[in-house]
């Protein structure tokens, strides 16, 4: 091979070996690059963004970087919620909040936000609205404002009257806390103390004069309804409860002002009698007889400051009110009593007929509803006199009478009986005791002794005349003590008992008359 081929030979084995280099060189560095490569990859993927994924009752609502804001944002969704209604919402929301690593792109808070909002209206367990209480006695109602409560109690002043001058407010009361109102009936007007009573004619100004002094100086008022307050405590409160308590207007109305019976009690004052008190209550008598034991009957005698329990329809709420009325009425003048000791306190006559006379009244009247409670006489002016009635009586005290056999059995009554031996009467005049023979007989009353011997039908009898006026008679006798003209004390022996006469067997007959009639004799014992 010549020189010149073998320098070109070597040139080339050069050139290809340098080639064969640059390959092997290049592909080691690529083969390095892709080692470091790998390498940085692995650090970055240990190196991925933490976020946290939320689900709010069961539902995904996204995924945000930061937990504390996710927290935030569910506050955040649960007052929203809860100003989107105007009461108090009860949620439970479940919440769950995952950590996750992960190259992703976390939701937009408001995204996030809007979705919890979602899932906890879906899931409310109850509504409850801002609610006004009112307590009457044990009863509750519930109304939507305050201003309905006002305007209930209102409704219940305005029913009695005051044509809207007595106005309802509700105030707070220190005593119950800043969360209880109690309620008060104020007067809203003032009255012309100049005004003229209408019932008043002319000539009496020094009447006008004297009755305003009076009146004005207690309430600046001379007629119509003075004071007007609610007859039970009054409290007022807020509440929240759920919708379907609240109730209608009319509804709670006619709940507190219909009337219902309740029992209740009156005291009987001077001059009343059961058929004014049931005429006053508008009750029928038989049904005060019924609801007071101490009522035997509607003739029952009462006395000032019984008290009878009576059955009177009131409402719930109840109010009180005080009017001063002015009229004119007839009157009865008191009864003038003259005594006579000469007669017995059993003797009355009537000396002078009375006569009604007429005035003209003002009084402070009291209700409790539409029902009188008092009545005050604040002045009055007498038109025509009244002309008293008088009356004779007697002061001596009435003699008394007494069983005039002691022992023995009560055999034959007053009064229609069955005739117990032919000829006997078959209208008992007197009453029979059955005891034996020669029990004593005892004068029933001191007296005269007016006939003691023999008596057709009666056997053996005794009359005593009593300074009464009224006779006793004591038949049957089998033997008598004393003798016509004599006078006897109570309980003096005056006979035996026996069986003269028409009789069935031993007893003594008793009788006492009254004006000359015969009359029941137990009646009159004592």
């Amino acid at each position: 091979m010549g020189i010149d081929k073998l320098i070109k030979y070597r040139k080339w084995n050069h050139k290809k070996s340098k080639a064969t280099y640059i390959k092997i060189t290049a592909s080691a560095l690529l083969l390095c690059l892709l080692a470091v490569g790998a390498a940085a990859f692995v650090t970055e993927g240990e190196k991925q963004p933490v976020f946290y994924r939320i689900w709010v009752n069961g539902r995904e609502v996204g995924a945000l970087w930061d937990k504390a804001r996710g927290e935030e944002l569910l506050w955040e969704a649960r007052r929203n919620v809860a100003l989107e209604r105007e009461g108090l919402v009860f949620m439970e929301p479940s919440v769950e909040i995952l950590e996750e690593r992960r190259w992703e792109k976390p939701d937009r808070e408001q995204d996030v936000l809007r979705r919890m909002e979602d899932a906890l209206r879906a899931e409310i367990l109850e509504e409850r609205s801002p609610v006004w209480v009112l307590k009457v006695r044990d009863r509750l109602v519930y109304l939507s404002s305050q201003e309905e409560v006002r305007d209930l109690l209102q409704a219940a002043v305005d029913k009695y009257g005051g044509g809207g001058d007595f106005v309802v407010e509700l105030v707070q009361d220190p005593c119950r806390g800043p969360m209880v109102l109690g309620a008060e009936v104020v007067d809203g007007t003032s009255q012309d103390t100049e005004e003229m009573l209408p019932c008043m004619g002319a000539g009496i100004q020094g009447f006008f004069a004297g009755l305003r002094r009076d009146l004005l100086e207690t309430s600046g008022k001379l007629t119509g309804i003075r004071q007007m307050e609610f007859s039970q405590e009054i409290k007022v409160a807020q509440a929240w409860l759920p919708q379907e308590q609240v109730m209608d207007f009319s509804q709670a109305l006619s709940l507190l002002l219909q009337e219902e019976e309740t029992e209740g009690i009156y005291v009987v004052q001077e001059g009343d009698v059961l058929s004014e008190i049931a005429l006053r209550l508008d009750i029928p008598m038989e049904r005060i007889v019924a609801l007071n034991d101490s009522l035997e009957n509607e003739n029952t005698t009462l006395h000032i400051g019984d008290r009878l329990v009576v059955s009177l329809p009131e409402p719930e709420l109840s109010v009180t009110w005080v009017e001063v009325e002015c009229y004119e009425e007839t009157y009865e003048a008191e009864v003038v009593y003259v005594d006579n000791d000469s007669w017995y306190t059993n003797k009355s006559q009537v000396a002078r007929q009375p006569s009604a006379g007429v005035r003209k009244v003002v009084a402070e009247v009291r209700y409790q509803n539409d029902r009188e409670v008092s009545r005050e006489i604040l002045q009055e002016e007498v038109v025509v006199e009244a002309v008293a009635k008088v009356v004779e009586r007697g002061t001596r005290v009435p003699p008394s009478y007494v069983r005039p056999v002691a022992g023995g059995r009560l055999s034959s009554g007053f009064g229609s009986r069955n005739a117990p031996v032919k000829g006997a009467s078959t209208n008992h005049k007197g009453v029979d005791w059955a005891v034996p023979s020669g029990t004593g007989v005892y004068a029933s009353c001191g007296g005269r002794v007016s006939k003691a011997g023999w008596g057709s039908g009666y056997g053996y009898v005794i009359y005593i005349e009593h300074e009464d006026g009224r006779q006793t008679r004591y038949g049957h006798l089998s033997k008598v003590l004393v003798k016509t003209g004599q006078e006897v004390r109570q309980g003096d022996r005056i006979a035996l008992s026996g069986s003269t006469g028409n009789v069935s067997g031993p007893h003594l007959h008793f009788e006492i008359l009254v004006n000359g009639s015969q009359v029941n004799p137990l009646k009159y014992l004592e």
